[in-house]
Order: C-alpha cells, then sequence, then structure tokens
C-alpha cells in the first residue's frame, strides 16, 4: 500500500509531539508515580543518554527483561530515540528459554527488574530498570538529556520475537516506519481517542498491549494507567471510580472476569470499550458479557507480531450476524485468501490469510531461510485459515498446524471448541488433533471444568450438535490450560504431553 509515513516520523517522535501539543496533560498513571507528557518525554531522553552513556552503539540490540511499568515504557522509547533496537522478552521465561532470546537476538545489555535479573544468562551486562540506586530511573533526574543523532524512519527499533506456539521463536524485525503506520491503523480502527482512559495490564513486552493500545494513546494523547497484571479486583475498582473506560483483554482474560462471581454484581456501567484479541473469542463467551454490559461497545482486534501486530478489527457496529468473524483488514492492510499453490480461493473457501502492508516486519532476525519462507511473491503468508464473506469480513477458521485431520477430513478445531463452550460444566476448552490407528488424528477436547461431568456425557453432547467426524473422540480433563502470557493457549504443549495417550474405543455413531 502507499506508505503515509514521513522521511523522519518515529515511534519516540510520537510521544515528542504529544508532549509539544499537551504537555501538562497527564500521560501515564503507575503506582504512586504520575508524569505529564513533558515529564515523559524528558524522562525518555535522560534515558537514552544513560543508554548511550553505556557505550552503546547505533543498531545495537538492548533486551528488556521486566514486569509492566513507567520504567518498562520509558525503557523503550529511550531505545527508539538514542537508535538502538529494543528486544522485549516474556518475563517468564527462564533457562534455555531466556538464554535463547538474548544469545540469538545478540543483545549486548539487558534491561531488567532486580527480581529477575538472576535468570540471565552468566556475562550479559545488566541494566536495572528500577528499584536500585543505579537503576534506568534513578539516573534520569542526574543524567542531561540526550542530543546525538536522531534515528530515521527505516530504522529497525525492535525485535519483536514470535509467541513460538509451533516452533522456536523468530524475532520479527520492526521498522519506526512499520510501527508508526501500526499505530494509525489502530487510532483510525479502534476509535482511539484523547478523552478515552485506557488501562493498560497485560504485560508490555508483547506487542498487542504496547503497540494496538499503548503506544497509539500517547500518540492520541490519553491518560493512561500501567497496571503490573490483569488484577480484576483492581480493574473494577478503576472502573467503579470511573478513572478506566477502556480496556484489552484476550479471550482468556474476559473469560476469568465473566466468570467471577461480582461480575454480575458490581457497577462496570462506566466501561465504554472493550477491546479483544490476541486469540480466537469463543463465541458463547461473547454473548454472555454482552447480555451482561449490552451498553459496551466491544472491538474483535486480529494480526500477528510480524504485522505490528494490528491487521483486521470488527467493529462494535459490525458484530451482529458475525460474531465469529475477526472484520476486515485495517487502514494499511490489504489481505487475500490463497490456496496451497497461492492462487486465490473464492469466498466462502477456505484459504490462508496473506498480506501487504507498510506495517509488515523486515524479516526475522538471522534467518533468511525462514523469512524467504513467510515472504513470497511481494506477500506474507500468516499461517492462518479463514473464509472471506462478500462483503469482505474474515472468518479465522484455524492455524494451518492446528487443522486436525480426521480420518481423511480436514476439522477446524475453533468449531468444536465453540460447541463445546456453550455446555455449562465447560469453564474453558482447546481442540487438539491426537495420533490414531483409525482416524489418522482423533479429535480430542482437551477441559478445563467447572462443575461436574463425565467424558461420556461431554462426548453427546458434541455429537448432537456435530457432525460425527467433527465430534470429539476423547475428552481429556486438566486443571488449566497452557498458554503464553498473551493469552495464547499453546496447542503445541498440550499436543506434546498427550502425545502417547492411548487410543480408545469410542462410543458407537462415531
Amino acid at each position: 500500500m502507499t506508505e503515509t509515513v514521513g522521511p523522519n516520523v518515529t515511534v519516540d517522535g510520537v510521544l515528542r509531539r504529544s508532549a509539544r501539543r499537551t504537555p501538562a496533560r497527564i500521560a501515564v498513571n503507575y503506582d504512586e508515580r504520575t508524569w505529564t507528557y513533558e515529564e515523559l518525554d524528558d524522562a525518555v531522553s535522560r534515558a537514552a543518554r544513560v543508554l548511550r552513556d553505556t557505550g552503546l552503539a547505533r543498531g545495537d540490540r538492548v533486551g528488556a527483561y521486566g514486569h509492566n511499568s513507567d520504567a518498562y515504557l520509558i525503557g523503550f522509547l529511550a531505545c527508539a530515540r538514542a537508535g538502538l533496537v529494543h528486544v522485549p522478552v516474556n518475563q517468564n521465561l527462564t533457562g534455555d528459554d531466556l538464554a535463547y532470546i538474548v544469545g540469538q537476538s545478540g543483545s549486548t545489555l539487558v534491561m531488567a527488574d532486580p527480581d529477575l535479573a538472576g535468570q540471565l544468562p552468566d556475562g550479559v551486562r545488566v541494566l536495572p530498570l528500577r528499584d536500585a540506586d543505579d537503576s534506568l530511573l534513578a539516573r534520569l533526574a542526574s543524567t542531561p538529556p540526550y542530543d546525538g543523532e536522531e534515528p530515521r524512519t527505516e530504522d529497525l527499533v525492535q525485535l519483536l520475537y514470535t509467541s513460538g506456539t509451533t516452533a522456536a521463536p523468530k524475532g520479527a524485525m520492526m521498522t519506526h516506519r512499520s510501527l508508526v503506520h501500526e499505530y494509525l491503523s489502530a487510532i483510525a480502527a479502534l476509535d482511539l481517542s484523547a478523552g478515552d482512559l485506557p488501562v493498560h495490564s497485560l504485560p508490555l513486552y508483547h506487542s498487542a498491549q504496547m503497540h494496538v493500545f499503548l503506544l497509539p494513546y500517547l500518540a492520541v494523547g490519553a491518560r493512561n494507567t500501567i497496571l503490573d497484571a490483569p488484577d480484576a479486583e483492581r480493574i473494577f475498582d478503576l472502573i467503579e471510580t470511573g478513572r478506566a473506560d477502556s480496556l484489552f483483554a484476550p479471550p482468556t482474560v474476559w473469560i476469568g472476569l465473566s466468570n467471577r462471581p461480582d461480575f454480575a454484581t458490581r457497577d462496570l456501567s462506566g466501561l465504554r470499550k472493550a477491546y479483544y484479541g490476541a486469540s480466537i473469542m469463543p463465541v458463547p463467551v461473547l454473548e454472555r458479557l454482552k447480555e451482561r454490559l449490552p451498553k459496551l461497545a466491544f472491538f474483535n482486534c486480529f494480526g500477528q507480531s510480524e504485522i505490528g501486530p494490528l491487521a483486521m478489527v470488527l467493529g462494535p457496529h459490525e458484530h451482529k450476524g458475525r460474531m465469529d468473524s475477526c472484520g476486515r483488514p485495517v487502514l494499511f492492510v490489504e489481505a487475500r485468501l490463497v490456496d496451497e499453490s497461492g492462487k486465490d480461493v473464492p469466498d466462502g473457501e477456505r484459504g490462508e490469510i496473506v498480506y501487504r502492508s507498510p506495517q509488515l516486519c523486515e524479516g526475522y532476525w538471522d534467518k533468511p531461510e525462514e523469512t524467504a519462507g513467510a515472504f513470497r511473491d511481494g506477500w506474507f503468508h500468516s499461517g492462518d485459515l479463514a473464509v472471506r464473506d462478500s462483503h469482505g469480513y474474515f472468518t479465522v477458521v484455524d492455524r494451518v498446524k492446528d487443522v486436525i485431520n480426521s480420518g481423511g477430513v480436514l476439522v477446524a478445531s475453533r468449531q468444536v471448541e465453540d460447541v463445546l463452550y456453550t455446555h455449562d460444566a465447560v469453564a474453558e476448552v482447546a481442540v487438539i488433533g491426537l495420533p490414531d490407528e483409525r482416524w489418522i488424528e482423533a479429535v480430542t477436547a482437551v477441559v478445563v471444568r467447572r462443575g461436574e461431568v463425565a467424558e461420556e456425557e461431554l462426548l453427546a453432547y458434541a455429537r448432537e450438535k456435530l457432525a460425527g467426524f467433527k465430534a470429539p473422540k476423547r475428552v481429556l480433563f486438566v486443571d488449566e490450560l497452557p498458554r503464553n502470557a498473551s493469552g495464547k493457549i499453546l496447542k503445541r504443549e498440550l499436543r506434546d504431553r498427550f502425545q502417547e495417550e492411548p487410543a480408545r474405543t469410542v462410543a458407537p455413531g462415531d
């Protein structure tokens, strides 16, 4: 698509312009600290000087291994202003997983919270983010602002590592240009405005919370509240006291909120905008939320790290009749559906989503073969299977690698999951394929119960509502489903865990 971002428009410049426009407006609340836009912009410049004074050079990679905080945000924007490449790391990673990202990215310094720094590989230079006398935050008052060379719009600003649900994580190379285009798309598609009061509770290392919400909201001049984690009690308190009216959460968090006893009794009428994404929202859960909060505007946000990550949005006025849809492409994204040979598929038929956009990454860091495999004929191949209707709305049916081959017939796990979510005793469910001599892969439901229910009851329930080849052949019960911090259920981990589950004869009618 045609680009609109100019030659000197950068990620850190998003904040700088807001600071010049509304210097005294509150930009961020975190814990007991409050930053105006002018104060936050000044802190970013001083933090950029701190980083460059450690000996870092333009283009060096800097890891970020910390919990949500104002210091984490300042560290990211300081890297952007100093011409460095920020490498956000999941704060839950340890051992080989942590060492892999630090090593593969070539990070020569890691900004880390003190309680996490001990997990880092030996020999890695560490700059405490906060809670230490020599931390990034503590040094700001005694450090002059950065006055060196400004970054260019085509420079790399971040390596966004993919969640690794099917393979080792890959570092998507994001430029200032790609992220600023994505911010503009988010602002336009999600109705973000200066008068909103967003609360940011999902991990800031993840692209959705940082790049779909926090940075675009800083661009429009909103007042932002950062929480350490999606604590339901704190979120409900902020809404009831008029300090929050906008919330993003993945389906797993929305499920947790809606399952709380006080969800039915707290005054949540002040919540105006609800955003969900990062994984597929079960339709029965969305219907339950809408019934409880009928005036709440719901937005479905869909995409992936490689595109910044917002690619499609289903707005509040578009949900009726298509609640399972992920919407239409946002401002700077073109999308098509193609078959295995790369040819367009007709509306109503399943195909892989491919994208073309200035929001896209430049490829994967130090992985030329993976880059060539994903970027073909000028389009990025997403790995998501979807159908498109005649009005241009896309509905994702599965990941390419999550489709189940049952008896030679392909089964989309999402349809099976949506059926099981309508059973009162099912709190959460993930449907996977497990090896089976008869079926090639047996459709298997992994269920977290919220009431007493037997396997045969769920199997019978599914057979009443699904064609025989789609109905689960087995149900496995677990206490919780594995997921990454963005809320995505790790089906690869479930397949690995239950790979050796013995096959069983199922009831007649399968």
